[in-house]
């Protein structure tokens, strides 16, 4: 009986069921969003913002009222020295007013009243009696004193000119900071004793500036501040030195003093600053910032616990979904032997018992069975890159798409790799094969969703009909496998009905891959080498090797009859150190030769390009054979430079830093991803032939061609015209700058024999004289 299989992965015991898509909600993603380590990062930025902006605005509201502060002192400073200045003025004034109304006062009298006054107001140095010629008479107390008297206060034209005014006007006349001659600095206060013609000189009281500093100052003040005079504007003395001032504040008062003009400039010590600082500014930022990190820490702990919950949330769900595969398991088991475990499908063995059951129900109903062999194309380079896990995902989605096709008469089964195998029994028609094949393609139209991505791929299938294919299920199959294979051969994404003769050509195959094996040991491959001209100065300045297989029976083979076999057996590997060894060995037989400066080309596949030994082992043979590595260049195809970028740019960095030059290989006609052109270190760019053909005759070919020179001389590589047969080409080639040029015109790819014959004897090369180049 045909065999269908369930649709459902579980129910076949095999891979667990796909989970429905489901778009997140508003909430989840909310929570999410709170579930994220940056939110509690930025909860603790937004702490420290604040804490900043608070801690600058608090800093400058002290730094105000330091000033505030400060502007206070020195306000009162200024008060207090204009109130003692005038209680002090004043008495003066009183002194002179009495020696006024009594003008025959005697000397002794008047010291006398002038002790009284020094008694009360100890500020004083001296108290004198200026006579009206302005000079010192009367003075107490003589001690300390005695070279004062007979002094002319008058001493200059100023000080002359205001004590004249101050006799004239009876105004007070204060003298400012000057030096004293009876030492030190200070001040004398000058009250005119009646004004005019009846003015009779001056009283005068002589106050030390360091006294009057000890008078007006508290130990407060001292400790505290530096206390600076200025008149006019000017420096004039410190009255106060307190040490270390801070550089940040000072505040300057005006003072009101009769006849100065002075102002006081007040430098706070930096303590006196250090005691104004307030500490909030401080404590406020690192108490904001102490809540941010607390706050984002508790955050931080909140998500752990959420995630460990969703994980464990998680964790249930997985395990009541294993449950369940287990059940489902469990009730298929009796079907789990005739069931492949990935995709659902019959197995090989279910399927091959199945069909030997069909052919015998069709040879008793004398109608027929068709076998179709598929195998997905690229599947093979998709798994290699993408991995396993995505191989498995696109086998399974395959295998969805072609049970849908299961019935009665049609039975679908996974063969292992990347082939699936359906059968069509009680076939009465070719046409329902085709009606099915038709089926099968379009299982394919539609892309594959993978890992969210859209995937095309296609298959290519070989068909086998019973009777006329085969007899029994192990020839059918066979042979269909022979009709995929030919397929395959015709360029994928096709199917191909197997005829006869197709086993003979099969047979013919496994015997060249049998001879392929000892073909390397028997030394049977040879290289034929075929020029490249250099058109910048007409020479011969490189070949490029071609393999060819001298076979004992079927004589010479082209690289199309044999490579693609050694790349599908994994033997391109060995054939490839073997063309390395060879080109090496061939340019150190070249040595002392016209050839010798001649530069040898090869190409490697990209299975060569993955083995991590290819640079070791061109290092060695270069070494053994005493050849420059700049006389070897290596070609590979524009397709295998993109196939693994991470691992080619490794090996082919490598390889130019061994000082091996490096060719793109049919240029043009791969991905053309221009970005490796910027990240690969090539030397050279070989335009494919295809553009070369038509470059004359066809307007797109002369412009790409045009395009990739250019294209070339601008990242510094050299470029070569592969395929070139007419003059035309040539003349064109020359005409845009192609530095080299190969193909039929210059020659075709001779033994080293015949190269080293032409090159020797000025030999034609195809029409084309070689002299030390063309």
């Amino acid at each position: 009986m045909p065999y269908s299989p369930p649709t459902n992965q579980a129910q076949g015991g095999a891979a667990p069921t796909p989970e429905p898509t489901v778009t997140a909600s508003a909430p989840s993603l909310w929570v999410r969003g709170l579930l994220h380590p940056f939110i509690a990062f930025l909860t603790l930025l937004v702490f420290l913002a604040i804490a900043a902006g608070l801690y600058s605005g608090l800093s400058k509201q002290n730094q105000a009222q330091i000033e505030a502060n400060l502007a206070n002192e020195a306000q009162a400073m200024a008060n207090h020295l204009e109130r003692e200045f005038r209680i002090h003025s004043e008495a003066i004034q009183r002194m002179a007013a009495r020696l006024e109304a009594a003008p025959d006062t005697d000397e002794s009298r008047w010291r006398k009243d002038a002790r009284q006054y020094m008694q009360h107001f100890s500020v004083y140095q001296a108290v004198e009696w200026i006579d009206r010629d302005f000079f010192i008479r009367w003075l107490e107390p003589i001690a300390g004193n005695e070279d004062v008297l007979g002094f002319n206060v008058a001493f200059s034209e100023q000080r002359l000119f205001a004590l004249e005014h101050a006799a004239a006007s009876g105004q007070l006349d204060v003298s400012g900071v000057i030096d004293l001659r009876q030492g030190g600095k200070g001040l004398v206060i000058y009250a005119p004793v009646g004004a005019g013609a009846d003015n009779n000189g001056f009283i005068a009281g002589v106050i030390r500036m360091d006294v009057l500093a000890r008078q007006l100052l508290t130990s407060r003040v001292k400790e505290s501040f530096s206390i600076e005079i200025l008149s006019h504007g000017k420096p004039s003395h410190l009255l106060n030195d307190s040490g270390q001032t801070s550089k940040t504040f000072a505040q300057a008062e005006a003072v009101d003093l009769p006849g100065l003009n002075w102002s006081l400039i007040l430098h706070p010590t930096t303590d006196w600053v250090a005691a104004q600082r307030s500490h909030w500014p401080f404590t406020t930022f690192v108490s904001l910032a102490l809540m941010g990190l607390l706050l984002s820490l508790s955050m931080i702990l909140v998500q752990i616990v959420l995630k460990r919950n969703q994980d464990l949330l998680k964790t249930r769900r997985q395990l009541d979904r294993e449950i369940d595969q287990r059940t489902v398991i469990q009730q298929n088991l009796a079907r789990a032997e005739s069931t492949d475990p990935l995709t659902g499908l019959a197995n090989r063995r279910f399927f091959t018992d199945d069909l030997a059951h069909g052919l015998t129900v069709a040879e008793r109903q004398k109608r027929k069975v068709a076998l179709v062999m598929m195998d997905l194309d690229r599947f093979q380079m998709l798994n290699d890159s993408l991995g396993h896990v995505f191989g498995d995902e696109l086998l399974v989605s395959v295998a969805e798409r072609l049970d849908a096709l299961s019935s009665e008469r049609v039975v679908v089964a996974y063969a292992g790799g990347d082939e699936f195998m359906v059968c069509l029994q009680q076939v009465t028609d070719l046409d329902e094969v085709l009606h099915l094949l038709g089926d099968i393609k379009e299982c394919f139209d539609e892309p594959f969703t993978i890992q969210g991505d859209p995937l095309g791929i296609t298959a290519t299938m070989g068909v086998a009909v019973y009777p006329q294919s085969g007899t029994n299920a192990d020839a059918l199959m066979r042979n269909a496998d022979i009709a995929l294979y030919r397929a395959k051969d015709r360029g994928r994404n096709c199917y191909q009905f197997y005829t006869e003769g197709m086993q003979e050509r099969e047979v013919a195959r496994l015997e060249l891959d049998k001879d392929l094996t000892h073909a390397l040991a028997q030394d049977e491959f040879v290289l034929h080498f075929q020029p490249q001209l250099d058109l910048d100065n007409g020479e011969i300045n490189g070949v490029e090797a071609l393999i060819r297989w001298q076979h004992p029976r079927r004589g010479l083979l082209m690289p199309i009859d044999f490579i693609p076999l050694a790349e599908e057996s994994g033997r391109i590997t060995d054939i490839g150190r073997w063309v390395v060894l060879a080109a090496c060995r061939q340019l150190a037989r070249w040595k002392g030769t016209p050839l010798e400066h001649l530069r040898i080309a090869v190409n490697l596949s990209g299975r060569e390009l993955d083995d991590p030994h290819l640079v070791d082992h061109i290092r060695d043979t270069l070494e053994i054979n005493d050849v420059p590595a700049r006389r070897l260049e290596i070609e590979l195809t524009e397709e295998i430079f993109i196939q693994n970028i991470e691992c080619n740019l490794s090996q082919l960095t490598r390889l130019r830093e061994l000082g091996v030059h490096l060719a793109i290989d049919d240029f043009g006609v791969g991905y053309s991803s221009l970005g490796y052109l910027r990240d690969f270190p090539v030397d050279v760019l070989k335009i494919d032939r295809s553009f070369i053909s038509n470059v004359t005759t066809r307007h797109d070919d002369a412009v790409i061609t045009r395009a990739v020179i250019n294209l070339a001389h601008n990242l510094g590589m050299q470029v070569v015209a592969e395929g070139v047969e007419t003059e035309q080409q040539l003349n064109f080639l020359r005409s845009y700058r192609c530095n080299l040029v190969q193909g039929y015109l210059i020659s075709k790819p001779v033994p080293a024999e015949a190269l080293n014959q032409a090159m020797a004897t000025g030999a034609e090369i195809a029409g084309i004289t070689v002299d030390s180049g063309l």
